[in-house]
């Protein structure tokens, strides 16, 4: 498949995801279907939280591209015959995605909400797609999981999906973010040949660029929980599908490495918690966009701060995956020391104003 066909399934999801959103806009405020300011929010009005819809099916529509393409006009098999990995992949989007709409009208307990995620990632995992090893990063050799290959893969995807969701706190981050590690994704689908793995990753291209013409600063709509777990789960069942399938790809450093801002985030606020005594599951103000904003950057500036933050890991994440051990262990302390200096700058482990009640959606 060539780099121009890819370009026509992103800009499939792009178009309709433009066209969808403002509809899905006008829809959701006339329902009263809104994100209220307030707490650690950052906006200062109320906006529609529904826009995952719109990207989904700006997704969706391109995967239906991408199929009449391979039956009418001939492009490279990806997805037709569909395998039970591709199957599975798109059965966990769904439940993942009614999950998400189901919690941003109804507004779901945490116990529901994880038992959800938990099925869409069962859905996966039956289908066949499991990390059944993991490779050494610094030197030769895999290591067999055996049946423990299953909750291995099981946290992965619940873990992803979240990580996400947790960073989707300023104006066009998490679709930003998602679509530097889609991006990544489809780089090395590509090259690995699992052409499978890169249409989808095209398709969650554009849908996340598309979205960005409504959610960059300032913007009219916030995608909710039915687009940030969309877009977790996604990355993850495409890393799956591709990026860890080839022998020499299978090691869980290369597609963590590629969404680690969101991930070292996540850890951050875990180990500040604990630090402080505090729940690990109360929401506070120390996320590494609350800390560049506290820095005095505005959010356009945090943003793109944390835009290029992300493009580094993903070409340090490209880097582990082909390149000679030696630099692979380079890289790898490289960016773990900008990385370690960027936590001790912004103060990522200290304490920080809690507000146990509020969204992370902003």
């Amino acid at each position: 498949m060539s780099a121009r066909h890819y370009l026509f399934v992103i800009a499939a999801a792009a178009l309709v995801t433009l066209l969808m959103t403002p509809l899905v806009r006008a829809w959701s405020v006339r329902r009263g279907l809104v994100d209220e300011p307030g707490g650690r929010k950052v906006h200062t009005h109320a906006i529609s939280r529904l826009g995952g819809i719109a990207m989904f099916a700006g997704f969706i529509a391109a995967v239906v591209v991408e199929a009449l393409g391979e039956r009418q006009f001939g492009w490279g098999g990806a997805l037709l015959p569909p395998s039970p990995g591709v199957w599975g992949v798109l059965a966990g989007m769904v439940v993942i995605f009614a999950v998400g709409v189901i919690d941003d009208i109804y507004t779901l307990t945490p116990g529901p909400k994880l038992l959800g995620q938990i099925v869409a990632a069962g859905i996966v995992i039956g289908a066949g797609l499991r990390i059944d090893f993991i490779g050494n990063p610094f030197g030769g050799g895999l290591i067999a999981l055996g049946l423990l290959g299953i909750p291995v893969t099981l946290v992965y995807i619940v873990g992803f999906t979240n990580v996400i969701n947790l960073i989707d706190g300023l104006d066009g981050l998490a679709a930003g973010v998602s679509a530097i590690a889609a991006t990544s994704f489809l780089v090395l689908a590509a090259q690995s040949n699992r052409l499978e793995a890169a249409a989808l990753a095209a398709a969650l291209i554009g849908a996340c660029l598309g979205f960005l013409r409504y959610n960059f600063n300032p913007a009219s709509i916030f995608m909710g929980d039915s687009g940030a777990m969309f877009l977790g789960f996604a990355l993850s069942s495409i890393s799956l599908l591709g990026v860890m399938k080839s022998v020499a790809a299978i090691t869980l450093v290369v597609p963590l490495l590629i969404i680690g801002v969101p991930i070292f985030d996540t850890a951050s606020a875990i180990v500040r918690r604990i630090r402080h005594n505090r729940p690990i599951q109360e929401a506070d103000k120390g996320h590494i966009h609350h800390r560049l904003l506290g820095r005095g950057f505005d959010q356009r500036q945090t943003v793109l701060i944390i835009y290029v933050w992300s493009a580094v890991l993903a070409v340090g994440g490209y880097a582990m995956r082909y390149a000679p051990s030696l630099i692979k262990i380079a890289t790898f302390a490289v960016l773990a020391v900008l990385s370690g200096l960027m936590a001790y700058w912004l103060g990522l482990f200290e304490a920080a104003s809690h507000h146990g009640g509020d969204s992370d959606t902003d």
